[in-house]
């Protein structure tokens, strides 16, 4: 977060949530909304990491027993120090941030007193701007060598990339050349001084998010963007990369609809690690909310969606901005008086001419109980399952318990109806009863809990998140184990080969493709590998493995495997695209189109799909394009000879992760992409 709204100052008062029963509700109305649950289709196991916040040093209350006390309860797992921008302009040593204000009582071990009563991991933040590497090198000496604190975490700076190298100037930076370059063989530096004293710790380096600014950008003298710099240099030197992600919108409306980008942005990411790095390691989030209503239902809604999309996607912490942050400018929303304010828990202040001031000081505001309710929904060891959904205006998410529980989390972000939702489940049979359900509604000042609905059937209140805890009702033995992680061998068109490591007691291996929260079987095998076949050319796919016993015991899935067709290696045509300008939320592209037939092709249709529907063509030239939904189509009538080379341009527009079409056909068939 790049503005400091104010210094907090002032009384403590704790908030005491009191769990009770739902409000009562008429008689729930036919289902309007279907919602798919399939634990076949397993993603990622939440980590002892995943629910975090940022504290800040300019936060008075960042010590108190009261904060540390409210993020106990509401599950937090880690917490980031010393906040932000201030980490680049910060020197523990002895506690000052030149340029900043430094609240007293937030030296570095009030915070670890105050992460230790919360029972939440550090995540500490190296100074790079105005720092150095031994700076650094001591810090990780004082908090683990002489004080025994055990910090696993360490980024090396905040958003460094903002440091003015691409226009824009918010991080503190003294160094001459503020490349992603000079960065980057910062980071090796400050790697190697800091695992010198603690080789146990985790270094993490600083990266643009996809589809946010500057991300795509090459600026002037460097080679590649910011995240190709630094990872084809610094690759080796790291354990994790940090993103930050601000989606925006322009409404709540809007804002709201931003998570669908996580699952294509958290694959670009992991493509630019396999691509430039070399190898996989750790995504961290550490800074986001919600661009409008940060303190009221949207940001609450906003909290749950993301929080859980991201670890499904395999990030293994994602930080909310912040604990605290004060009032800002104030408006309705829903209602519900916003404050403006990017905290958690109110500031306790006024507006400038006191005519609005916030709750008393550490009055938790609508995405803390978002948070909490996180906190019963996403358990450490659980693994998160697919779910899909055929209304836009709720989505849900899904984990399973290591007891075979299943819990699914509602969002309805229709702020003015109600919907009643049948709960369909893939591979999981509900026991009989009401299940527990937790409800978090819009303007509420707590989680109700009580027992009301179905487990196949819940009316969700207006702008509400639900948590619906169901209790398995599978009778018999033990379940088989479920298969370790599969891996990709070879990866054609249309074939994919996968392995996995044997399960005792299994009799054949079921091999599922993830969609839409149904997931589709693609086969079976008494083997540890399969084949998978008649695949689309140009597609990613997610498969899950399961085991079953020859009496029919179905396993728990795998973790997912992701990848890529790719295209037909001697076709007719070969297409190569190429992104030759980016500035940051448009592009230039250029298409080379090949004829690698024997004969002419007189008068061509050149086609592709976008992958994502927040992609478009703005206009084409060197033949006539068109757009409908996100097919493009490029005709001439042109004669492209034997063995020519024609080339087509564009302009592209974008409003989340960019990512490029993988499949082209020429006159319907299917092209070689170079």
């Amino acid at each position: 977060m790049k503005i400091l709204r104010r210094a907090l100052a002032g009384t403590v008062l704790l908030a005491a949530l009191t769990a009770v029963a739902p409000p009562g509700a008429n008689a729930a109305a036919a289902p309007d909304t279907t919602i798919d649950v399939d634990v076949r289709a397993g993603l990622a196991t939440v980590p002892d990491t995943a629910l975090g916040v940022n504290h800040a040093i300019w936060d008075s209350e960042l010590g108190s027993t009261a904060v540390s006390g409210l993020l106990e309860d509401a599950g937090v797992q880690m917490v980031r120090y010393p906040g932000g921008s201030y980490a680049d302009i910060y020197h523990w040593k002895d506690h000052t941030a030149p340029g900043g204000y430094v609240a007293p009582g937030t030296d570095f071990d009030t915070f670890m007193a105050g992460a230790r009563r919360t029972g939440a991991q550090p995540m500490i933040i190296a100074n790079y701007g105005t720092g150095t590497a031994q700076e650094a090198a001591d810090w990780v000496r004082y908090a683990n060598v002489t004080k025994d604190y055990g910090v696993e975490y360490w980024t090396i700076g905040n958003e460094n990339y903002g440091n003015g190298h691409y226009g824009s100037a918010w991080e503190a930076d003294n160094h001459a050349d503020k490349s992603p370059k000079e960065y980057a063989s910062h980071v090796v530096a400050y790697a190697e001084a800091m695992k010198a004293v603690d080789p146990d710790i985790k270094i993490g380096a600083v990266l643009t998010m996809p589809g946010n600014w500057p991300d795509g950008i090459v600026a002037a003298g460097d080679q590649g963007t910011w995240n190709q710099e630094v990872l084809s240099r610094a690759g080796d030197a790291i354990d994790f990369v940090d993103v930050h992600w601000y989606p925006g919108g322009g409404n709540a409306a809007e804002a709201l609809t931003k998570s669908e980008q996580i699952v294509d942005a958290v694959q670009v990411l992991r493509d630019q690690l396999d691509k430039y790095a070399g190898r996989d390691v750790g995504i961290s989030l550490t800074e986001t909310n919600v661009g409008v209503g940060p303190n009221t239902q949207p940001a609450a809604l906003f909290l749950a969606d993301v929080y859980s999309a991201l670890l499904e996607n395999g990030v293994f912490t994602v930080h909310w901005w912040n604990v605290h942050n004060g009032i800002g400018t104030v408006s309705t929303v829903a209602g519900q008086t916003d404050y403006g304010d990017f905290g958690l828990l109110s500031s306790g202040g006024c507006t400038p001419d006191n005519s609005v001031c916030e709750p008393p000081m550490n009055t938790p505001f609508a995405p803390y109980h978002a948070l909490s309710l996180m906190g019963d929904f996403a358990r450490t060891g659980d693994q998160l399952v697919q779910t899909g959904s055929d209304n836009p205006l709720v989505t849900a998410h899904a984990s399973r318990r290591a007891n075979g529980d299943l819990a699914v989390l509602v969002i309805n972000k229709d702020p003015d109806n109600a919907h009643t939702v049948a709960l369909d489940y893939h591979g999981f049979t509900p026991a009989g009863g009401a299940p527990s359900v937790s409800t978090f509604t819009n303007g509420a000042d707590g989680v109700r809990t009580g027992a009301s609905g179905t487990a196949t059937e819940q009316t969700v209140p207006a702008y509400s998140l639900t948590l619906v805890t169901v209790r398995s009702g599978r009778t018999g033995g033990a379940l088989p184990q479920a298969p370790g992680a599969p891996v990709a061998g070879t990866i054609t068109d249309r074939t994919a080969t996968i392995s996995w490591p044997a399960v005792a007691g299994a009799g054949k291996y079921e091999v599922y493709r993830q969609h839409n929260g149904v997931s589709e079987l693609l086969g079976e095998t008494t083997g540890t590998s399969f084949t998978a076949r008649n695949l689309e050319p140009g597609r990613r796919y997610t498969v899950n493995v399961l085991a079953r016993t020859n009496a029919g015991a179905l396993s728990p899935s795998s973790p997912p495997l992701t990848f890529t067709t790719g295209s037909p290696a001697d076709a007719s045509c070969t297409v190569r695209l190429a992104d030759t300008s980016d500035w940051g939320n448009g592009f230039v592209g250029s298409i080379d189109v090949t004829n690698n037939a024997a004969g002419p092709v007189s008068g061509w249709t050149l086609a592709f799909t976008w992958p994502t529907t927040w992609q478009t063509v703005s206009n084409g030239w060197g033949a006539t394009w068109t757009q409908t939904g996100t097919k493009v189509r490029v005709t001439s009538d042109a004669t492209l000879a034997a063995g020519g080379t024609t080339n087509v341009g564009f302009v592209g527009a974008y409003s989340g992760p960019n990512v490029l079409p993988g499949v082209f056909t020429l006159n319907g068939t299917v092209c070689t992409t170079a």
